[in-house]
């Protein structure tokens, strides 16, 4: 429920289950796959949340949905691909990197706004370079996407001239379709546990509207602080493991 309110708000959920996982024993690549599928409902939950905000968005999402598809694949492939000892060596890295999104989102988050307030004229679609943004988004997605919400909203916000909450309704999304084609390609060639991803399925969906409704009057503090919390109990439980 957690991870899925914080997906729709923020976009940090794995900074929550990922590690949770990790606490109960269930290997790194087996724990990344079971949760990419498993927070799927919960971004789709999240999405239809957001109905109201992606009204006259439909040809810029699809335009971009293309973009999050690519990438999806590319990053579960990667982790397929790649050694497990080398997801296993990166993820700290990059659960670091979303710690340092989720504490520095605030700060993209004014700079966003300040950038709207002095720009505009670009395309429906955003400028050139959102789309291939978006792509390498969807590769990190993939491959493991804690605060991949946080990298598509910057970018959105940044490239697109609309509100960040119509936005924020793209980037979830753009979030659910990453976490499905990747989810797809663990279904099938990936080592996943089934429960763990009916139980993460069933509280990220309630954590989806939480977030789309209740959540979104949340202090956005506490949220960060939670996230920051679990992130920094993972990087030290690698540590001491390692």
């Amino acid at each position: 429920m957690a991870a899925g309110t914080i997906n729709t708000i923020v976009g940090s959920g794995t900074l929550i289950t990922f590690p949770t996982l990790l606490a109960f024993g269930i290997p790194a690549v087996t724990a990344n796959a079971s949760n990419t599928i498993g927070l799927v409902p919960g971004s789709i939950s999240g999405a239809i949340g957001y109905r109201r905000e992606l009204v006259g968005q439909r040809s810029r999402v699809l335009r971009l949905l293309s973009a999050s598809v690519v990438g999806g694949i590319v990053g579960a492939v990667l982790v397929l691909a790649l050694p497990e000892e080398a997801f296993e060596a990166v993820v700290p890295a990059l659960i670091l990197l979303g710690i340092v999104l989720v504490l520095t989102g605030p700060k993209i988050s004014r700079w966003v706004a300040r950038r709207h307030e002095t720009t505009g004229g670009l395309p429906h679609h955003g400028a050139w370079w959102v789309w291939h943004a978006i792509l390498l988004a969807g590769v990190y997605g993939g491959y493991f996407g804690a605060a991949q919400g946080v990298l598509l909203i910057a970018i959105l916000g940044i490239g697109v001239s609309e509100s960040l909450q119509r936005l924020n309704g793209v980037k979830n999304i753009l979030g659910a379709v990453v976490n499905g084609v990747s989810g797809i390609v663990f279904a099938f060639v990936a080592e996943v546990d089934w429960l763990v991803v009916l139980l993460i399925a069933l509280g990220s969906v309630v954590g989806g509207q939480i977030g789309a409704g209740v959540g979104r009057r949340l202090p956005d503090l506490w949220l960060r602080a939670m996230i920051v919390v679990v992130g920094v109990t993972a990087l030290v439980y690698f540590f001491v493991r390692g």
